[in-house]
Protein backbone atom coordinates (compact mmCIF):
# COMPACT_ATOMS: atom_id res chain seq x y z
CA UNK A 1 0.00 0.00 0.00
CA UNK A 2 1.21 3.47 -0.89
CA UNK A 3 0.58 6.48 1.39
CA UNK A 4 1.58 10.23 0.01
CA UNK A 5 2.21 11.91 3.89
CA UNK A 6 2.26 15.77 3.36
CA UNK A 7 3.62 17.37 6.65
CA UNK A 8 5.97 20.23 7.17
CA UNK A 9 6.78 19.52 10.66
CA UNK A 10 10.20 17.60 10.72
CA UNK A 11 10.45 15.63 13.39
CA UNK A 12 6.77 14.52 13.17
CA UNK A 13 7.00 13.60 9.48
CA UNK A 14 9.99 11.23 9.91
CA UNK A 15 8.21 10.21 12.78
CA UNK A 16 5.33 9.07 10.72
CA UNK A 17 7.28 7.67 7.44
CA UNK A 18 9.25 5.38 10.38
CA UNK A 19 5.86 4.36 11.91
CA UNK A 20 4.11 3.57 8.70
CA UNK A 21 6.75 2.06 6.77
CA UNK A 22 7.27 -0.25 9.83
CA UNK A 23 3.61 -1.19 9.40
CA UNK A 24 4.04 -2.30 5.94
CA UNK A 25 3.12 0.46 3.73
CA UNK A 26 5.69 2.34 1.57
CA UNK A 27 5.55 6.40 2.34
CA UNK A 28 6.36 9.23 0.48
CA UNK A 29 6.93 12.54 1.92
CA UNK A 30 6.24 16.00 0.89
CA UNK A 31 6.46 19.38 2.86
CA UNK A 32 4.58 21.60 0.90
CA UNK A 33 1.24 21.64 -0.84
CA UNK A 34 2.28 22.72 -4.30
CA UNK A 35 4.38 19.21 -4.14
CA UNK A 36 1.34 17.13 -2.72
CA UNK A 37 -0.62 18.59 -5.84
CA UNK A 38 2.14 17.98 -8.11
CA UNK A 39 2.41 13.90 -6.38
CA UNK A 40 -1.45 13.63 -6.70
CA UNK A 41 -1.55 14.34 -10.46
CA UNK A 42 1.22 11.96 -11.29
CA UNK A 43 1.40 9.24 -9.03
CA UNK A 44 -1.30 6.96 -7.55
CA UNK A 45 -1.80 6.05 -3.93
CA UNK A 46 -3.74 4.49 -1.35
CA UNK A 47 -3.89 7.25 0.96
CA UNK A 48 -3.15 10.54 1.73
CA UNK A 49 -2.56 11.53 5.19
CA UNK A 50 -2.59 15.68 5.14
CA UNK A 51 -1.48 18.52 7.20
CA UNK A 52 -3.88 21.61 7.24
CA UNK A 53 -1.22 24.25 8.06
CA UNK A 54 1.39 24.40 5.28
CA UNK A 55 3.56 26.77 4.13
CA UNK A 56 2.48 28.38 0.42
CA UNK A 57 -0.77 26.63 -0.59
CA UNK A 58 -2.49 24.84 2.60
CA UNK A 59 -3.71 21.29 3.29
CA UNK A 60 -7.44 22.57 2.84
CA UNK A 61 -6.78 24.32 -0.71
CA UNK A 62 -5.08 20.89 -1.65
CA UNK A 63 -7.75 18.54 -0.57
CA UNK A 64 -10.38 21.00 -2.85
CA UNK A 65 -8.47 20.49 -5.53
CA UNK A 66 -8.02 17.03 -5.47
CA UNK A 67 -11.46 16.59 -5.39
CA UNK A 68 -12.39 18.86 -7.89
CA UNK A 69 -9.91 16.76 -10.30
CA UNK A 70 -12.40 13.90 -9.52
CA UNK A 71 -9.51 12.31 -7.79
CA UNK A 72 -11.35 10.06 -5.01
CA UNK A 73 -8.43 9.43 -2.84
CA UNK A 74 -9.43 8.47 0.95
CA UNK A 75 -7.34 11.88 2.79
CA UNK A 76 -7.08 11.87 6.51
CA UNK A 77 -6.38 15.14 7.91
CA UNK A 78 -3.82 15.87 10.56
CA UNK A 79 -3.81 19.03 12.46
CA UNK A 80 -3.87 20.84 15.85
CA UNK A 81 -6.96 22.72 15.00
CA UNK A 82 -9.36 21.31 17.38
CA UNK A 83 -12.38 22.86 16.87
CA UNK A 84 -15.62 21.95 15.65
CA UNK A 85 -15.77 24.45 13.00
CA UNK A 86 -12.72 23.19 11.69
CA UNK A 87 -13.11 19.98 11.50
CA UNK A 88 -16.48 20.34 9.94
CA UNK A 89 -14.62 22.68 7.16
CA UNK A 90 -12.49 19.70 6.87
CA UNK A 91 -14.79 16.49 6.19
CA UNK A 92 -17.09 18.90 4.46
CA UNK A 93 -13.99 19.41 2.37
CA UNK A 94 -13.41 16.27 1.35
CA UNK A 95 -11.63 15.03 3.66
CA UNK A 96 -12.51 10.83 5.24
CA UNK A 97 -11.07 11.23 8.34
CA UNK A 98 -9.49 13.58 10.67
CA UNK A 99 -6.83 13.31 13.40
CA UNK A 100 -5.82 16.33 16.24
CA UNK A 101 -2.43 16.16 16.75
CA UNK A 102 -0.61 15.07 19.07
CA UNK A 103 -1.84 11.77 18.51
CA UNK A 104 -0.83 7.97 18.82
CA UNK A 105 0.50 6.28 15.36
CA UNK A 106 -0.85 3.02 16.28
CA UNK A 107 -4.20 4.81 15.90
CA UNK A 108 -3.12 6.56 12.93
CA UNK A 109 -2.27 3.15 11.55
CA UNK A 110 -5.66 1.70 12.52
CA UNK A 111 -7.39 4.81 11.11
CA UNK A 112 -5.53 4.06 7.84
CA UNK A 113 -5.94 0.55 7.36
CA UNK A 114 -9.73 1.45 8.11
CA UNK A 115 -10.04 4.42 5.03
CA UNK A 116 -8.04 1.99 3.07
CA UNK A 117 -10.45 -0.69 3.58
CA UNK A 118 -13.60 1.32 3.26
CA UNK A 119 -11.80 2.62 -0.29
CA UNK A 120 -11.31 -0.64 -1.60
CA UNK A 121 -15.01 -1.97 -0.98
CA UNK A 122 -14.15 -4.38 1.88
CA UNK A 123 -16.15 -4.84 5.25
CA UNK A 124 -14.23 -6.84 7.03
CA UNK A 125 -10.75 -6.61 8.31
CA UNK A 126 -9.21 -10.13 7.40
CA UNK A 127 -8.30 -11.17 4.05
CA UNK A 128 -8.81 -14.47 2.76
CA UNK A 129 -8.40 -16.48 -0.34
CA UNK A 130 -8.78 -20.34 -0.18
CA UNK A 131 -7.02 -21.21 2.97
CA UNK A 132 -4.86 -18.32 2.94
CA UNK A 133 -5.39 -15.82 5.51
CA UNK A 134 -4.36 -12.31 6.00
CA UNK A 135 -4.61 -9.81 8.90
CA UNK A 136 -3.57 -6.27 7.99
CA UNK A 137 -3.90 -5.21 12.19
CA UNK A 138 -1.68 -7.74 13.29
CA UNK A 139 0.53 -8.49 10.25
CA UNK A 140 -0.33 -12.56 10.78
CA UNK A 141 -0.30 -14.85 7.78
CA UNK A 142 -1.93 -18.15 7.92
CA UNK A 143 -1.66 -20.52 5.88
CA UNK A 144 -3.93 -24.07 5.69
CA UNK A 145 -3.86 -23.60 9.45
CA UNK A 146 -0.78 -22.71 9.98
CA UNK A 147 1.21 -19.58 10.85
CA UNK A 148 3.78 -18.08 8.22
CA UNK A 149 6.79 -15.96 8.97
CA UNK A 150 7.20 -12.66 6.46
CA UNK A 151 9.53 -10.21 6.05
CA UNK A 152 7.48 -6.72 6.20
CA UNK A 153 7.98 -6.34 2.35
CA UNK A 154 6.26 -9.93 1.43
CA UNK A 155 3.59 -9.47 3.54
CA UNK A 156 2.91 -5.81 1.88
CA UNK A 157 2.88 -7.83 -1.30
CA UNK A 158 0.89 -10.73 -0.62
CA UNK A 159 -1.40 -8.23 1.04
CA UNK A 160 -1.63 -6.27 -2.25
CA UNK A 161 -2.53 -9.44 -4.75
CA UNK A 162 -5.12 -10.48 -1.79
CA UNK A 163 -6.86 -7.20 -2.39
CA UNK A 164 -6.99 -7.47 -6.20
CA UNK A 165 -7.02 -11.41 -5.61
CA UNK A 166 -9.62 -11.14 -8.74
CA UNK A 167 -6.87 -9.12 -11.12
CA UNK A 168 -3.39 -9.21 -12.72
CA UNK A 169 -1.18 -6.80 -10.99
CA UNK A 170 1.28 -5.10 -13.18
CA UNK A 171 5.36 -5.20 -11.81
CA UNK A 172 5.32 -1.54 -12.19
CA UNK A 173 2.20 -0.90 -9.56
CA UNK A 174 3.81 -3.77 -7.40
CA UNK A 175 7.21 -1.57 -7.29
CA UNK A 176 5.61 1.48 -6.52
CA UNK A 177 3.59 0.04 -3.94
CA UNK A 178 6.46 -1.61 -2.02
CA UNK A 179 9.18 1.37 -2.32
CA UNK A 180 8.74 4.78 -1.87
CA UNK A 181 11.02 8.03 -3.96
CA UNK A 182 13.66 7.85 -1.48
CA UNK A 183 14.19 4.08 -1.50
CA UNK A 184 16.70 2.28 -3.78
CA UNK A 185 15.28 -0.72 -5.82
CA UNK A 186 16.93 -3.60 -7.57
CA UNK A 187 15.43 -4.47 -11.08
CA UNK A 188 14.39 -7.94 -9.66
CA UNK A 189 13.40 -6.46 -6.13
CA UNK A 190 9.45 -8.04 -7.10
CA UNK A 191 10.80 -11.47 -8.24
CA UNK A 192 12.79 -11.87 -5.51
CA UNK A 193 9.51 -11.34 -2.75
CA UNK A 194 7.42 -13.40 -5.38
CA UNK A 195 10.03 -16.24 -5.65
CA UNK A 196 9.75 -16.14 -1.41
CA UNK A 197 6.14 -16.35 -1.12
CA UNK A 198 6.63 -18.99 -2.91
CA UNK A 199 8.96 -21.13 -1.09
CA UNK A 200 6.91 -19.61 1.78
CA UNK A 201 3.24 -20.78 0.65
CA UNK A 202 2.89 -22.48 -2.41
CA UNK A 203 4.81 -22.70 -5.83
CA UNK A 204 1.03 -22.41 -7.84
CA UNK A 205 -0.58 -19.68 -5.71
CA UNK A 206 1.10 -16.77 -7.64
CA UNK A 207 0.81 -16.80 -11.22
CA UNK A 208 3.08 -15.25 -13.43
CA UNK A 209 1.57 -13.90 -16.73
CA UNK A 210 4.83 -12.78 -18.48
CA UNK A 211 5.03 -9.84 -19.67
CA UNK A 212 1.61 -8.28 -17.84
CA UNK A 213 2.08 -9.18 -13.82
CA UNK A 214 1.40 -11.50 -11.40
CA UNK A 215 -2.21 -12.59 -9.67
CA UNK A 216 -3.19 -15.14 -7.43
CA UNK A 217 -4.73 -18.84 -8.74
CA UNK A 218 -8.04 -18.31 -9.56
CA UNK A 219 -7.93 -22.53 -9.21
CA UNK A 220 -7.16 -21.98 -5.48
CA UNK A 221 -8.78 -24.28 -3.03
CA UNK A 222 -8.52 -24.94 0.72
Amino acid sequence: MRILLVEDDTLLGEGIRVGLRQDGYAVDWVTRGEAAEQALATDAFDLVVLDLGLPGRDGLSVLQHLRQAGNNTPVMILTARDTVADRIQGLDGGADDYLIKPFDLDELAARARALIRRSKGRTTPLLQHGSLTLDPATHQVIYKDQPVEMSPREFALLRILMENADKLVSKTRLQETLYGWDQDVESNAVEVHIHHLRKKLDSELIETVRGVGYRLAKDHNP
